[in-house]
C-alpha cells in the first residue's frame, strides 16, 4: 500500500509546525516522491542531519509504507 503525498506532509508538519513543505510523487505512482522542506528547525544542523529529523518525523514508515523520498531540505531566507 503507498503512502499519500498528503499524509507525508502532515507528518512533515506536525514535527516542523513552522515548515514550508513541496511534495511531488515522481513517478505516478504513490511510492516515489520528492519533499522539499524549508524550516528553521535546521538551523545549524548538518544535511544529514537534517535529513533524519525529516525521516524522525515520518515515524517510521520510511522504506515501507514509504517507498522513497528524495529529501531536499533548506532554511529560510
Amino acid at each position: 500500500m503507498a503512502m499519500a503525498a498528503a499524509d507525508i506532509e502532515r507528518m512533515i508538519k506536525e514535527a516542523f509546525p513552522d515548515a514550508v513543505v513541496v511534495i511531488e510523487d515522481l513517478a505516478g505512482d504513490g511510492d516515489h516522491y520528492s519533499a522539499r522542506i524549508t524550516s528553521v528547525a535546521f538551523a545549524g544542523k548538518s544535511r544529514v542531519q537534517q535529513h533524519q529529523m525529516v525521516y524522525s518525523a515520518l515515524k517510521g514508515q520510511m522504506g515501507g509504507v514509504l517507498h522513497a523520498l528524495a529529501l531536499e531540505t533548506s532554511l529560510p531566507k
